[in-house]
């Protein structure tokens, strides 16, 4: 199985402008991913798809494979372009997100694994939720599965809904969570990907404002690979200056 995996590049961002070439800890944000992806057993290539001459000067100028694009409303739209352009070959293509850098390889072969072994048109990840504020926090994103492994639902809201226990009485119990976060890393087959690009957003997408979920309506179906704990994104200037003190202490260890 050749699988290729992408990832979408945009050098503006609205709460940390330029945050993928912030490099405080020595090393643009972008490359650890790429190192990471490229550490993977299960990804052919990796290649970064991008708009930005800067970005794309930065990654030659570590070793990487960049591909210009043209703009587009989301990553998936910049992930489709490359797989379309450059991956005629690619049976599944991964969308891995250049803001995670502490993301883990592990975390990467079990979404292709999901895929691999749930026969689905998509995978994507989650970790058990432990926090009760990431429960009822719009931001953090929300799935609930059926017994295969396959999602059933996406939700901004706290789903599944607890009747009869509070959120903090089920998380301070020895069963597991109740709970599992949406971790945004996906991979899909390479033409169900194109055609899900091709698609108008759906109404359910349109009110929780997730991709995913046009997916879903559609009648696709979403394996989903739960893993130990979800790699944290940088999102804010706090974000970062918190990643390059656990990086200092890793390197002093």
């Amino acid at each position: 199985m050749n699988v290729v995996g992408i990832i979408p590049a945009r050098l503006q961002s609205s709460r940390l402008p330029e945050k993928l070439l912030l490099q405080e800890t020595g090393k643009p944000l972008l490359q650890y991913v790429w190192e990471v992806a490229m550490a993977s057993s299960t990804l052919d290539d990796v290649i970064i798809a991008t708009d930005s001459e800067r970005i794309f000067d930065t990654v030659h100028s570590f070793g990487g494979h960049a591909e210009m694009t043209a703009d587009h409303p989301s990553g998936t739209d910049r992930v489709a372009e490359i797989a379309r352009r450059c991956c005629a070959d690619a049976e599944v293509i991964v969308n891995l997100q250049g803001d995670e850098p502490e993301l883990e390889a592990d975390t990467i072969e079990a979404l292709v694994a999901a895929i691999h072994h749930g026969n689905t048109e998509m995978a994507t990840v989650a970790a058990p939720i432990r926090d009760a504020s990431v429960v009822s926090d719009p931001d953090c994103v929300k799935v609930v599965v059926d017994n295969n492994g396959q999602a059933l639902y996406f939700s901004r809201s706290p789903i599944p809904f607890s009747r009869d226990a509070s959120i903090a009485e089920l998380l301070s119990s020895e069963r597991p969570s109740p709970w599992l976060l949406h971790v945004g890393l996906y991979a899909y087959r390479r033409e169900f990907l194109l055609s899900l690009t091709s698609m108008p957003p759906s109404s359910l997408e349109r009110l929780e404002k997730l991709e995913q979920l046009r997916a879903l309506q559609s009648g696709a179906r979403i394996a989903v690979a739960v893993v130990p704990q979800a790699a944290v994104g940088i999102d804010t200037a706090e974000d970062y200056t918190a990643f390059v003190q656990r990086q200092s202490a890793s390197d002093t260890r």
